[in-house]
């Protein structure tokens, strides 16, 4: 069992009770005493402190760490490990004590009780098979090892660690290595660790308690899970873990999904495809792919003898990637499929009724080249508005469209609008690719974007009159072929949208 656990980093005795039946009621399995952030702690304070959180009968780690390995105590360093040997007097049943202070005690522990750990803030690697070494010679029921991840690929060092060592801890922190946290349980590791809330992290990448157990269903998670993930940059906006994770968990399929950031760079995009499929123990069968490595996924498929369908071919781009049982590739994309659809179910019109059709595209990424193919098929005259002219005129003369700087949207003039960049997404909600003044009360206005569901354009869009599509249409459109191809399972769209509108419950929105 993966024991999660939750920090508590209050700053006074009196807020423990508090703190530690909220993460009992989130569902912790084991809370950590963060002894270092209260208030100058005495050592009858921290009696006091595992006193309290013990009534609540939930396992204790008592942790004071020093401030030379990232925590906040400044005091002396007697002093501190003063501190944690008086924690296990009053019945904690784990401290944490790092590697460089083990090695000089003054005071002794109870091996049996001790977590042997090492942080790393700046490096992104471990020093685990030292730590291992140490906890040979000096004892120790567990060790942890902690470093900081630069970029996905950096995780990997961790997964090794668990994989070859279950029953420890490993993980790399900051937003690339969630991973390592999320996918702890499937590796057997001792524990995990999650925040009480937003704001209440104790180290970098942490993510809720509520999210580990309701979004990735922490507590489902077995040896035998299969993995999957939303490759993207930044990826943090995604709904795809939502909506994947809600389906597995109304199905009853065994699988995870995963955000997974990896940066824009091709390079770390195959080092982190070539890294899954080395370790085929990880059980990653697949990913959906967006912003903006399209691209990069295709190319690597073929790079690697995979199969890619026609119609990505002639797109270019690829949004879901397979690997099977033989570690074959394949890459599809379902974009083209769900924004068509998405367009059509919301004009109430067949393909044959867009032929003619002026539609102005803004951008000329993935998602854009998806909708390019689709509309100059049905013969929609197409014009391609990017910020970078050359990427504009090159995606037009593929298809046989016309294009143009952005700057030349101020004279636009189309019957269908359709924003196929990023701007908007969450967190810059007040960003917009087209100024509102530009709209007509005539126009039908569509933007990718699904988080926020109204976006500044759509909202600007509604004001002017004009009939507005949202990125969620689409979204869940391409969501149901791409779940069976990942999967091998079929979905309805009836069971797609219950679990969104649970997600949307829980939001609040």
């Amino acid at each position: 069992m993966t024991y999660l656990t939750v920090p508590i980093t209050v700053s006074s005795i009196e807020q423990i009770p508090t703190a530690v039946a909220a993460a009992l009621s989130a569902g912790a399995g084991m809370v950590e005493l963060r002894l270092d952030y209260l208030d100058s702690p005495s050592p009858r304070d921290v009696c006091t402190a595992v006193e309290l959180a013990k009534k609540l009968s939930l396992p204790i780690i008592a942790t004071c760490r020093a401030q030379w390995e990232g925590g906040e105590f400044a005091g002396a360093e007697d002093q501190r490990q003063l501190l944690l040997q008086q924690a296990l007097k009053a019945g904690a049943d784990y401290v944490d004590i790092e590697l460089a202070a083990i090695k000089n005690k003054t005071v002794e522990f109870d091996n049996d009780k001790l977590i042997i750990s090492s942080h790393d803030f700046e490096r992104a690697s471990g020093d685990f098979h030292n730590l291992l070494e140490h906890k040979k010679i000096h004892g120790g029921k567990v060790v942890k090892c902690a470093y900081m991840a630069q970029k996905i690929t950096d995780c990997f060092a961790a997964l090794d660690m668990l994989h070859e060592q279950p029953g420890s801890i490993a993980m790399a922190m900051g937003e690339a290595g969630v991973i390592t946290r999320l996918l702890a349980s499937k590796l057997g590791a001792f524990l995990t660790f999650a925040s009480l809330g937003e704001g209440k992290e104790s180290a970098p990448g942490q993510v809720t308690v509520q999210e580990m157990k309701r979004l990735y269903r922490h507590d489902a998670i077995t040896v035998d899970t299969k993995v999957y993930g939303v490759i993207g940059y930044p990826v943090g906006h995604s709904l795809s873990p939502a909506l994947y994770n809600g389906l597995f968990d109304a199905t009853g399929f065994n699988g995870v999904y995963l955000p997974l950031l990896v940066e824009p760079s091709r390079e770390i995009f195959n080092g982190f495809i070539d890294g899954v499929r080395q370790r085929k123990w990880l059980d990653f069968q697949g990913f959906s792919v967006t912003i903006p490595h399209k691209g990069n996924a295709l190319e690597y498929v073929k790079s690697n003898g995979g199969h890619v369908d026609a119609l990505s071919e002639k797109i270019g781009a690829v949004n879901t990637l397979v690997i099977d049982s033989n570690d074959q590739l394949s890459g599809y994309n379902t974009d083209y499929l769900g924004a068509m659809q998405a367009i059509l179910e919301a004009l109430g019109a067949q393909q044959n009724e867009l032929k003619a059709m002026t539609v102005a595209v803004v951008g000329a990424g993935g998602v854009a080249r998806s909708l390019v193919a689709g509309l100059t098929d049905v013969g929609a005259e197409v014009t391609i508005y990017n910020r970078t002219v050359e990427r504009a005129r090159k995606l037009a003369d593929e298809f046989g469209c016309r294009w143009h700087g952005r700057s030349e949207l101020q004279s636009l003039d189309a019957q269908l609008v359709i924003n196929c960049t990023s701007i908007g997404m969450y967190p810059k909600v007040e960003d917009t690719p087209i100024c509102g003044q530009i709209l007509k009360k005539d126009m039908v206005v569509f933007d990718t974007v699904y988080n926020p569901l109204e976006t500044r354009l759509l909202r600007e869009a509604k004001e002017k009159g004009a009939k507005t599509i949202d990125g969620l249409r689409m979204f869940v459109n391409q969501a149901v072929r791409q779940y069976e191809m990942l999967t091998g399972r079929e979905v309805s769209k009836k069971i797609i949208d219950g679990v969104m509108a649970k997600y949307r419950q829980v939001r609040g929105n």
